[in-house]
C-alpha cells in the first residue's frame, strides 16, 4: 500500500491538473483510488507554494482549482461506470466484479439504496465512504435519467472536494512535514475527518427520515380518498 501511495502522490505533484483528473476518475469507478490520497496532497502542495494549478499562482487560485479538477475526475468517472452498467446489466456485474472488489452483497445494498432514495441518494451517496465509489453501476443498471444522475453528482462532488480541500489546507498549516510521509498524511486527514462524514450521515438521515415521513403521509392521504 506504502508504494501506491507514494506512486498516487508523484502523479499529483508531477502532473498538476490531469493527475487530479485522472486519479479522481478512477476513484470514481472500479479502481480503488481513494479521494484521500488526491485532493489533500494536491490541496498541501499548493498551500506550501510548490506546486500551481490552472496557470495560477495564487494559493485561492490553487484551492479552487484543485477543486474543479477532483469534481471534474469525479464527473468522468462516474459518468463512464454509470453507462458501463447500463450497457452491461446487471447479469455480467454480478459475474465479474468480484474481480474489481465488487461483490453481490455490495451491489445489492446499493441498488437498495439506489430505489429508494433516488435523486437524494445520488448526493448523499458522493459524501460517504464505499457507497460513493459503487453508486453509479446501480444507477446506470436501473436507468436512472442521465441528467439527474450528473446533476446530482456534480453537486455531491463538488462539496466533497472543498472538504477534502480544506483539511489538506488544514494539514499544511498544522504540520508541514507529513507531505514526505504519504501514510501520515492520510492517517491525518481520516482522523480529521470524521466528525464532518459524521455529520453528513445525520444529515442524510434526517432527509431520508423526511422522505419516509412524507410517503407515509402520502399513503396515509390515498387510502383515506379511496374509502370515501
Amino acid at each position: 500500500m506504502h508504494q501506491f501511495l507514494v506512486l498516487w502522490f508523484g502523479w499529483v505533484h508531477q502532473w498538476g491538473c490531469l493527475g487530479v483528473i485522472l486519479l479522481m476518475a478512477m476513484e470514481s469507478s472500479i479502481f480503488p483510488v481513494p479521494s484521500e490520497v488526491v485532493i489533500p496532497p494536491a490541496a498541501f502542495l499548493v498551500a506550501e507554494g510548490s506546486m500551481t494549478l490552472w496557470g495560477g499562482n495564487s494559493p485561492a487560485v490553487g484551492f479552487w482549482g484543485i477543486i474543479l479538477a477532483g469534481t471534474i475526475g469525479s464527473y468522468l468517472g462516474s459518468a463512464i461506470t454509470y453507462w458501463v452498467a447500463r450497457g452491461l446489466g446487471r447479469t455480467v456485474i454480478v459475474r465479474w466484479g468480484k474481480y474489481f472488489f465488487i461483490s453481490e452483497k455490495k451491489l445489492v445494498l446499493a441498488e437498495h439504496w439506489m430505489h429508494r432514495y433516488e435523486a437524494g441518494g445520488i448526493f448523499f451517496a458522493r459524501l460517504l465512504p464505499v457507497i460513493r465509489h459503487l453508486i453509479s453501476i446501480p444507477a446506470g443498471i436501473v436507468r436512472m435519467r442521465f441528467g439527474i444522475f450528473s446533476l446530482m453528482t456534480v453537486i455531491g462532488s463538488f462539496v466533497w472536494c472543498v472538504v477534502l480541500a480544506w483539511l489538506g489546507q488544514e494539514a499544511q498549516h498544522v504540520q508541514p512535514g507529513l507531505i514526505n510521509d504519504p501514510e501520515g498524511l492520510v492517517q491525518f486527514i481520516k482522523s480529521q475527518s470524521h466528525w464532518i462524514v459524521g455529520g453528513i450521515a445525520v444529515l442524510a438521515a434526517l432527509y431520508f427520515l423526511v422522505l419516509k415521513l412524507t410517503s407515509k403521509a402520502e399513503k396515509a392521504s390515498c387510502c383515506g380518498e379511496a374509502a370515501e
